[in-house]
């Protein structure tokens, strides 16, 4: 007989499958316009006019940075449907593409020899050091000037950056680049113009994230493997770069089992240390992906909690 505990696993991984399905199931919805911030294929941003949106009066942008573990087959074509719906309640909005996790080769090369990365049975390496960080700071760079010309309805004073899972993470790393350490390429003189961050069961805290194997230790790839680990932290890590003075809430369902909750909370409470008042916003019975999905409960949650950032 399989005992209570088992059964609760099992169930909460049936429930996850299932909400899963429901995020995937939407086709792709296709952008009004895409634009390169860069010369490689993924350094691209597609955006979203504001739909049923009065023309006279701005609208506050959205940019969106996709999850998928920074890997390579998650693409911001899964992230399309929760775009549109944001676009569909009034938000322009900025769909950003980037660099993500190599190929591991099918035998033999660095990737499967040793502690840094997984084996070919396991997928691709999660993420691309420095090309993943490289890529979300020029998009944000240069999001302003491209914003002006492919969305003239956009309200440039009122930007909200969003991410869900991963791309929680990169939306908090975006809005901290300038409490990095002073020899990061990334950092800022200033922060940035934004109205505020809703970070979506962000990886916002990789130490806590690797004791709980989240999405197959795909934090420590992102660094390089464990020999980086430690000393990529500083650069990299949401939990380190506090207090950023910008406005940041996280949603987090309760039942997630793909970035648990405890994650969200150690982030909570790191800012809470640094004087920092962050927002977070726990769904009862949700899991990970209802917060993108559109036919969600959790996602009208989550356009509520950009609303109230961006006016």
């Amino acid at each position: 007989m399989q005992d209570d505990a088992g059964a609760e696993r099992e169930s909460a991984a049936q429930r996850d499958a299932a909400e899963e399905a429901s995020a995937f199931s939407h086709p792709p919805v296709d952008p009004d316009i895409t634009v390169a911030y860069g010369d490689h294929p993924d350094q691209v941003i597609d955006f979203y006019t504001p739909r049923e949106h009065d023309p006279s009066v701005p609208a506050p942008l959205v940019v969106v940075l996709h999850g998928g573990a920074w890997r390579a087959p998650y693409d911001r074509r899964h992230i399309t449907p929760f775009a549109d719906f944001l676009a569909r309640r009034g938000f322009a909005v900025a769909n950003v593409e980037y660099r993500r996790g190599a190929a591991i080769p099918a035998q033999g090369g660095p990737a499967d020899a040793g502690p840094d990365g997984p084996g070919p049975a396991q997928g691709p390496v999660a993420g691309r050091w420095p090309d993943t960080f490289d890529d979300v700071a020029a998009a944000l760079d240069a999001l302003p000037a491209l914003a002006r010309e492919a969305l003239p309805q956009a309200d440039l004073r009122r930007t909200v950056v969003t991410g869900h899972s991963a791309g929680g993470h990169l939306a908090l790393w975006a809005a901290a680049r300038h409490v990095l350490p002073a020899d990061a390429p990334w950092r800022t003189d200033g922060p940035a113009p934004l109205r505020g961050v809703v970070a979506l069961a962000p990886i916002a805290d990789f130490q806590v994230a690797e004791k709980l194997d989240v999405c197959g230790g795909a934090s420590r790839q992102l660094l390089g493997g464990e020999a980086k680990f430690a000393e990529r932290l500083p650069y990299a890590d949401p939990v380190q770069l506090m207090p950023t003075g910008i406005a940041t809430t996280l949603v987090q369902g309760r039942t997630d089992i793909v970035v648990p909750q405890a994650v969200a909370e150690s982030y909570a409470d790191a800012a809470a240390r640094a004087g920092e008042v962050v927002g977070l916003t726990l769904l009862e019975d949700v899991g990970h992906f209802p917060l993108i999905d559109p036919a969600a409960d959790a996602c009208a949650v989550v356009a509520e909690e950009i609303a109230q950032l961006a006016w």
